[in-house]
């Protein structure tokens, strides 16, 4: 998404405000994910996992499609983060 290479562009379209505010939250969700790999805590990791899982269920019903690709990913991206928080607890 930072380099706007030309299958970021195909899959996401040219670069508008919507997709700066995705780069903005993955941004986030690196730097928590980033804090947390340093400082280990199961409680604040589930809650960002939590949080992730959401937002990617949410994705097929604001696309309104099931055949984008990173619908697609996220539904996948979900079903890891949902087994993993099932792990932490």
């Amino acid at each position: 998404m930072l380099t706007n290479n030309k299958r970021i562009e195909e899959t996401l379209g040219e670069f508008n405000p919507a997709r700066g505010i995705l780069l903005a939250m993955y941004s986030t969700i690196l730097f928590g994910s980033v804090y947390l790999l340093i400082n280990p805590n199961n409680q604040f990791a589930i809650a960002l996992l939590l949080m992730q899982i959401v937002y990617k269920l949410l994705t097929p019903f604001t696309v309104k499609t099931l055949k984008h690709p990173f619908v697609i990913s996220n539904i996948v991206i979900a079903a890891v983060h949902f087994w993993t928080v099932f792990s932490l607890c």
